[in-house]
């Protein structure tokens, strides 16, 4: 398990850690816990109202060490259950493998500085002064500390002789989380619900006459990688071809968008699969977003994990992307007439799933953001940290980065709520499938997937969630990442969520890019049921309501789901093209 800070410093930048749910429980002791000294923090001062109560440092340290509750945690340890007192145990033994370069880079970022602030409220000096600055300082000083980033050690480092910790607004904040916590859980119970009660209501599936998508097509491909550099504007980015051999012409083309802090490698296996089944598959990587952004911020060559105007670079990428493309099929012999830019799908992760969903035809949604960000010190969703840094775009202009050639969009654990909101996401009108982690701590399922999902207005639109999966499930490990995350952060069985996107993947394409029905079936409820696994489990929804989600998040019974849609409504006619910023 990791502590507390390292945790939500990771997360809070899209990067490959978050807080492990199981430990979710924890964040009053450990958020507590997260500060001390160099001068030598000595006590813990715990304040609650009118009432104090202060235990020394070296009495947790003897009870992380031996186990042992000596008589100054005695009266606290009569409170707590065996199995919480083997969760603090654990915590405080717990070290986190982060540097104190990497540690001090994020911590002078303005998300970096909004956790910091925060966390302050709770933890304050002995004199009762908000505890930011101490925080930071202690927070790098044990990281640099050859004992490393352990809590005990962090408290040993506070700058100060002791510690005072607020336990009424600790638990305000313990009590917003766990409201979060089971609003969330309802609804992901109730999706499930109507996702099997939808299942039941479709034809039963016979399996020996089922394809599997999953599976690796008939076509082998060819690689190539080209450096492109934008006509329109000051940037320059890598991309990844995947053409495929020996399929039909021309090919429709698929497009990836990594998410913050990943590379073109994240997904390439999801490429190579697509390329199997005969899509030609572009991955670009965005220069101010990837892998070696975040070393730039660990080594100072940035003080940001990505600036503002990378809501508009990343969407240009894929539109100056596209127009390559295009004059590569007219003018180079080896591409001439083998590739179909009027069959374009897109499939992006977190950051990448706005991406996506902008090129879908959600414009940037400013005002929201103005409304929203007003939460920014108060919200658990660390995306939100994120996307408020769009605030800074210019406001004289409309970003609007709608493409024709995209006739269908996959968006997985995208961050959206709030930079596009619900005006601007109900204007796209081209298929769209939202996937989510129901153990995803970035990108929270409830408020930046199933919630957004209701404020679609597709005719062809499906949620799919991923029981257990994480916002880290269905990325690969690539050789650029800086950090190595430990297995309970990316979650369980990440081969098998890998597995699900190359099959959701190849149906979704196939039947909106291709116009194949036989592989509509492959995204029904039944056909999810009947390869979901208990350790990591998956349910596809066609249609949620806002008061079917209203119901759900408060615990109230769901009414019976409306009958299946086995055609889709005619499509609707797309608005005309609205020339778009940069152009």
């Amino acid at each position: 398990m990791n502590c507390l800070f390292p945790s939500l410093f990771t997360a809070a930048f899209g990067t490959r850690r978050s807080i492990a749910p199981k430990y979710l429980g924890l964040f009053a002791f450990t958020a507590v816990c997260t500060a001390a000294p160099a001068l030598g923090a000595e006590r813990i001062y715990v304040t609650y109202g009118p009432l104090e109560e202060s235990v020394p440092i070296e009495s947790l340290a003897l009870f992380a060490k031996e186990g042992k509750i000596d008589s100054n945690l005695d009266g606290f340890a009569q409170y707590a259950k065996k199995s919480q007192l083997a969760d603090i145990r654990s915590a405080l033994q717990a070290k986190a493998e982060i540097s104190h370069v990497t540690i001090a880079q994020f911590l002078y970022t303005p998300q970096g500085e909004v956790l910091l602030e925060r966390l302050g409220r709770v933890i304050q000096t002995k004199a009762r002064q908000p505890g930011f600055y101490a925080i930071r300082a202690a927070l790098i000083l044990a990281a640099a500390d050859p004992e490393g980033l352990t809590i005990l050690n962090v408290l040993r480092k506070f700058p100060t002789y002791g510690i005072r910790i607020d336990i009424a607004r600790g638990l305000g904040i313990a009590n917003e989380l766990t409201s979060l916590i089971n609003r969330s859980n309802r609804t992901l119970a109730g999706v499930a619900q109507l996702s099997e009660a939808e299942a039941a209501s479709e034809p039963a599936i016979d399996p020996a006459q089922m394809l599997e998508p999953q599976q690796k097509g008939s076509y082998t491909w060819k690689k190539s990688s080209v450096t492109l550099t934008s006509p329109n504007r000051a940037r320059t980015f890598d991309v990844d071809i995947y053409l495929p051999q020996g399929s039909p012409q021309p090919a429709p083309v698929v497009v990836i968008s990594h998410g913050l802090g990943s590379d073109r490698v994240s997904f390439q296996y999801l490429a190579k699969h697509l390329a199997s089944y005969g899509f030609a598959v572009a991955v670009p990587e965005h220069p101010g977003s990837n892998a070696q952004q975040i070393q730039n911020l660990v080594t100072g060559k940035t003080n940001a994990v990505a600036e503002p105007a990378e809501f508009v670079n990343r969407p240009l990428d894929i539109k100056d992307l596209l127009d390559y493309l295009t004059k590569l099929s007219t003018t180079n012999p080896a591409y001439r007439g083998q590739l179909d830019l009027q069959r374009v799908g897109i499939i992006g992760q977190s950051f990448g799933g706005y991406t996506a969903l902008t090129l879908a035809g959600a414009q940037i949604n400013l005002a929201q953001l103005d409304k929203d960000c007003q939460l920014e010190n108060e919200t658990w969703n660390l995306s939100l940290l994120l996307q408020c840094r769009a605030r800074s775009l210019e406001r004289n202009q409309q970003y609007n980065f709608s493409d024709p050639r995209i006739k269908a969009a996959i968006a997985i654990n995208p961050i959206v709520s709030s930079i596009l909101g619900e005006t601007n996401l109900s204007q796209i009108q081209i298929p769209v499938m939202v996937i989510s982690g129901s153990a995803d701590t970035v990108a929270p399922a409830l408020l930046e997937q199933i919630l957004p999902f209701t404020w679609l207005t597709s005719p062809n639109k499906y949620l799919v969630v991923l029981e257990n999966g994480t916002h880290f499930s269905t990325i690969e490990e690539s050789p650029q990442s800086i950090f190595v995350p430990p297995p309970e952060v990316i979650g369980p069985e990440p081969a098998l969520a890998r597995r699900y996107l190359n099959g959701l993947s190849v149906a979704f394409m196939e039947t909106y890019l291709n116009k194949k029905s036989n592989f509509r079936p492959y995204l029904q409820p039944n056909y999810a049921l009947s390869i979901s696994r208990n350790t990591l489990g998956i349910r596809i929804l066609r249609s949620l309501s806002p008061e079917q989600l209203l119901q759900f998040s408060s615990g109230a019974p769901a009414r019976s789901p409306a009958p299946p849609l086995w055609i889709d409504p005619p499509p609707v006619p797309s608005p005309p093209p609205v020339t778009p910023v940069g152009r």
